[in-house]
């Protein structure tokens, strides 16, 4: 036996509608874009319910006692008044990105997407007109770094831990997962070499499966503590293999061995960056960094921190140099390690004065020194002569650009915070 067709009154419908339209959007995003997404929500589903509500009466003049086109123009109401509100709260715009065809646009994942380097690497992929896939597991990631891209249609994002393996359809990888400052990699160590290990495995093998291009994000830490300056890409290192930064440090070095045995066994196409410090807006305000201790120290009128005398050197380059040198490396055709960096190197006790006198304010906190940390590297400076040969790379944003830049952006977060405190 047929069972009756269901009748639907309009107060159950509207009531229906009304209670879905209240259901909480979890997207991570401003005010403006959570009223924009409830309002597209509403809006479906009372589309929905109209569709639903044409097929349930059809062949049928009248519902119940409510007439079909009187529950019709009362829901065309409703929407039109949604949109009047979506036009006065204001609906997310985003940055013009490029149009490219189908043949040259490229499906593109990255991992660590969220995070500081892979969040502006995202930026920079979407503005071009691909389309971006970020996989993060937010450990020291940020939503909010990537917040401007959601809703876009090219732009999608998995909450995803790389130590599990992950099934996508892609053209390029580029893996960026990991925490890269010493406070963050040395929390947990034995999660630091699994992402570093079977993480770039499950990556590797992922690249293989689709044919895809992998770019594996190193680091200039696989030099260690380095005898030959300033660091090639053909010195094989001096590190600790049990030292305290093990972890990182042998976790990427073995991930470069992995690509090339992919390379050799599989024929994956593969490009590996050896990333020196980088600085930029974006940056975790207490992740450890020195630029980041240095900038926070001075805007907050505490004393900057040195570890040891002082004389270790290092070579600092702006985000978007970087973000250049990693698109330009994973386009190119040459495929062995690249040093990334900027060769201007600079002690760090001339750096905390330069912070100093830039962000201290009329009256400028002072340095102190404190005891050498373990395994720290005395001199860092990278040799980009092959990055300049084979990827026609190289710095262009000079450090008191970059620097006033990364100031602006860690004052206004200060800012940010003293606000949310206060409310």
């Amino acid at each position: 036996m047929i069972p009756p067709r269901p009748v639907y009154s309009k107060n159950k419908v509207i009531r229906w509608i009304e209670r879905k339209a209240c259901m909480p959007v979890s997207f991570p995003s401003t005010s403006s874009l959570k009223m924009g997404v409830k309002y597209a929500f509403c809006g479906c589903l009372i589309v929905t319910a109209i569709v639903c509500l044409t097929s349930f009466t059809q062949g049928r003049e009248r519902m119940g006692n409510v007439s079909v086109q009187y529950l019709l123009d009362d829901l065309q109401h409703r929407i039109s008044s949604l949109e009047e509100q979506a036009k006065r709260t204001g609906v997310k715009s985003y940055m013009k990105t490029k149009f490219l065809s189908i043949k040259d646009r490229k499906r593109i994942l990255v991992t660590g997407g969220a995070g500081f380097v892979g969040s502006h690497l995202v930026d920079a992929l979407m503005l071009q007109g691909h389309e971006v896939t970020v996989a993060d597991n937010f450990f020291t990631g940020r939503k909010s770094n990537v917040e401007h891209w959601v809703g876009h249609e090219n732009f999608e994002m998995i909450n995803h831990d790389v130590v599990d393996p992950l099934r996508i359809e892609v053209d390029q990888i580029y893996h960026l997962a990991s925490p890269a400052s010493p406070p963050h990699y040395m929390y947990n160590p034995i999660k630091t070499i699994k992402t570093n290990t079977q993480g770039t495995l499950n990556l590797l093998g992922l690249a293989k499966r689709v044919r895809a291009r992998f770019l594996m994000a190193s680091t200039s830490e696989v030099y260690g503590d380095p005898d030959v300056h300033p660091q090639v890409e053909s010195y094989w290192g001096n590190v600790n293999p049990i030292g305290p930064r093990a972890c990182y440090d042998e976790g990427k070095r073995v991930a470069e061995t992995m690509c090339y045995a992919y390379k050799k066994q599989a024929g994956v196409e593969v490009r590996v960056a050896r990333i020196f410090n980088t600085y930029g807006p974006r940056m975790h305000m207490n992740d450890g960094r020195v630029v980041s201790n240095f900038i926070m120290q001075a805007l907050t009128g505490k004393p900057l921190t040195i570890y040891g005398k002082g004389q270790q050197t290092r070579s600092f380059q702006y985000v978007s140099d970087l973000v250049d040198g990693l698109i330009r490396l994973m386009n190119g055709n040459y495929s062995q390690p690249v040093n990334l960096g900027n060769p201007q190197e600079r002690t760090i006790l001339e750096f905390a004065k330069e912070i100093q006198s830039m962000a201290g304010g009329a009256n400028p906190p002072p340095i102190v020194k404190k005891d050498a940390a373990t395994d720290d590297p005395r001199r860092r400076k990278p040799d980009i002569s092959l990055a300049k040969r084979v990827l026609g790379w190289e710095p262009k944003v000079s450090f008191e650009v970059g620097i006033g830049k990364t100031i602006s952006y860690f004052r206004g977060e200060l800012k940010r915070q003293l606000a949310d405190t206060a409310v």
